[in-house]
């Protein structure tokens, strides 16, 4: 362009070998037009003759990187002072480490067309569509998935590609009517008036979005197959101008992340009932069991039925005992979880509360007890005296157990006061091992006098060391699970499901249940979480956090992690996006949810809940459910 100024004239695209060269000029000039517009410069005519000297490619990278490249020839009037405007133009755009294979300052300057057209579609890509996300994926295939949620309620539209879902026109009347149903009757279209009905797209996006019509009806409906390249970059004004309108989505995504965190607590407390009731009927089986069972004067069957109980010691005793463990463990997280929410604390039903079950659990103590001592009335031949120091030591070290147990079920308050009584409970178990070692020499002694059963004890030193073990192993996880609410409750803008997780994914890779994290182990998770990094960003990423160590803590994890979110589950925001699903209506109805990008389960979750709304006939009273889920 001589002179240095951008020659205003209305865009034309010259002859092209095959119709995706011509098509994709004209697209590709449009869009350049539309940037330099923002300094007041004259169109081009053709970006693959008007790049030549230069000038326009240093002022398109000027406006898009937001950056000045420094001093070019303004008038360029020989070969080397274009050559060197070109220059400047490729260095700023490698500078931004973005690819530009087989191409130079000469072929610019040349107008090598198709090489033109591949430079200044990586441009598209690096500053329109690259920075597009949607659920992990980026660019193309983001950009994909948002076009495919978007339209996803319009039946006739099924978007696939960025070429032949678009001849028939109504997947951008979608886009349109999906964000702004004022501008378009979607459901009043002709669907099968394909020109018609892409004209009233380009028209309405032009005159009312203000997105650049770079695309005629033709270069969609009248080609076999529309440049998908030329599509994509049209395509994307839509994303960006329509990002400004994402108020409802937002609320709907809130909303979805609560109903979600809302449903997994229900799935939790649901399967505490459930497990609980089972435990109990399994218990009250066996006891039923032992009250029928008859016994002989006979040493073999005796025999027999000790060894039927000791098989139930070693094998369904310690299933449910595990189980009760896991349950005791199960409540406190449910419980620990909804402090952490602001709910109120989770009461289970009658006959599956902690008190129920430890009642029925006594009652299996003492009916273990019976029925062991109906079965040593008939073998007893060992001394009384060892049998009762035996049961004594043993009985005292369940008893200690037990107390922990119940006293790790009955967890609750702030997570500092529970963190310090799990320790004390960690504290309390740890010398038990002593009593263990001084247990199984009794139990040595009692095998040398030919005791083989206790008549004051049903725990053997095996099943109390299993008993030690797993009730270690459960505090030791539930200490690093409250550490771990420690380190994210002042973190509001971390969402329940995002909670969620990066906890699940925190502890999958911390393979050795260190609470820490390797660098490998680290990019490991953020690779599974959809965030990833070149190695050099990595490396400085790392140092960072772990300040130079080889390690990251979950507290440092976590917070890294929360950058990365914006959203909170908070009474105040949860109204609010009520409010904008429904319209500032004080109720909403299932339209209203339908509509705000929910998933079905979570419509169906919130409709169930939901109490009736006495203003309006099929609508739900959303105010009223909020007060009964938050404490108040």
């Amino acid at each position: 362009m001589p002179g240095g100024h951008l020659r205003s004239t209305a865009a034309r695209v010259p002859a092209a070998d095959n119709t995706w060269e011509a098509v994709q000029s004209k697209t590709f000039t449009k869009w350049v037009n539309a940037r330099l517009a923002e300094r007041s410069l004259g169109e081009l005519d053709d970006i693959c003759t008007d790049f030549s000297d230069g000038t326009a490619l240093v002022h398109l990278l000027e406006i898009i990187g937001d950056a000045s490249l420094g001093r070019f020839t303004l008038n360029p009037r020989m070969r080397i002072q274009r050559i060197e405007n070109v220059n400047l133009a490729l260095d700023f755009i490698r500078s931004r480490e973005i690819d530009l294979i087989n191409i130079g300052a000469e072929d610019i300057v040349d107008s090598n067309r198709k090489l033109i057209l591949g430079m200044v579609w990586t441009i598209i890509l690096r500053f329109t569509i690259e920075d597009i996300s949607e659920e992990g994926l980026s660019a193309m295939d983001g950009l994909l998935l948002w076009c495919q949620r978007k339209t996803a309620p319009y039946a006739e539209v099924n978007v696939r590609d960025f070429s032949y879902s678009w001849q028939d026109g109504l997947a951008f009347c979608a886009l349109i009517h999906r964000h702004r149903p004022d501008l378009l009757d979607y459901h009043a279209l002709n669907k099968r008036d394909a020109r018609g009905n892409t004209k009233l797209a380009f028209d309405i996006a032009e005159r009312h979005l203000g997105i650049p019509r770079l695309l005629d009806v033709e270069d969609i409906c009248d080609v076999a197959k529309p440049d998908e390249r030329s599509v994509m970059t049209y395509v994307a004004q839509y994303f960006h101008a329509f990002s400004s309108l994402s108020k409802a989505e937002t609320a709907g995504r809130r909303l979805a992340k609560f109903a979600d965190a809302m449903q997994s607590l229900f799935d939790m407390q649901h399967d505490y009932g459930a497990r609980v009731s089972r435990l109990i009927a399994a218990i009250r089986a066996q006891q039923d069991g032992w009250r029928r069972t008859s016994f002989e004067a006979v040493y073999a069957k005796a025999r027999a039925q000790s060894d039927a109980f000791n098989a139930y010691k070693a094998g369904t005793k310690r299933e449910w005992t595990h189980e009760k463990i896991e349950l005791d463990t199960l409540l406190g997280d449910i419980q620990t979880k909804r402090a952490t929410y602001n709910l109120a604390p989770f009461e289970p039903r009658a006959g599956e509360t902690p008190q129920d079950l430890e009642l029925v659990w006594n009652d299996l103590a003492a009916a273990e007890v019976r029925h062991r001592k109906e079965i040593n009335r008939y073998i007893r031949q060992s001394r009384d005296a060892l049998q009762r120091r035996y049961g004594s030591e043993a009985n005292a070290i369940q008893a200690v157990l037990s107390g922990i147990a119940h006293a790790l079920a009955a967890l609750c308050g702030e997570l500092d006061d529970q963190l310090a009584t799990v320790k004390g409970l960690i504290a309390k178990a740890r010398p038990l091992g002593g009593a263990l070692r001084r247990l199984a020499d009794l139990e040595k002694l009692c095998a040398d006098a030919n005791i083989d059963e206790h008549d004051y004890t049903v725990y053997s030193v095996s099943d109390l060391e299993y008993d030690t073990e797993m009730t270690l192993k459960a505090l030791e996880k539930k200490a690093r699970f409250i550490e771990n609410q420690s380190a994210v409750r002042n973190m509001t803008n971390l969402t329940p499901a995002q909670l969620e997780e990066f906890e699940a994914t925190f502890r999958y890779f911390d393979r050795d249940g260190s609470n820490m994290l390797s660098d490998a182990e680290f990019r490991a998770a953020l690779d599974s979480l959809g965030h990833s990094f070149s190695d050099d960003e990595f490396a400085v990423l790392f140092t960072q956090l772990s300040c130079g160590s080889e390690l990251i803590s979950f507290e440092v994890y976590i917070r890294f992690m929360v950058e990365l979110t914006e959203d909170q589950t908070t009474p105040e925001q949860l109204l609010h996006s009520f409010r904008v699903i429904a319209g500032d209506k004080e109720y909403v109805t299932p339209e209203d949810l339908r509509m705000s990008d929910l998933s079905p389960s979570s419509v169906a979750y919130l409709l169930r809940m939901m109490p009736k709304s006495t203003r309006m006939e099929n609508a739900h009273d959303y105010l009223s459910y909020l007060r009964g889920v938050f404490q108040r």
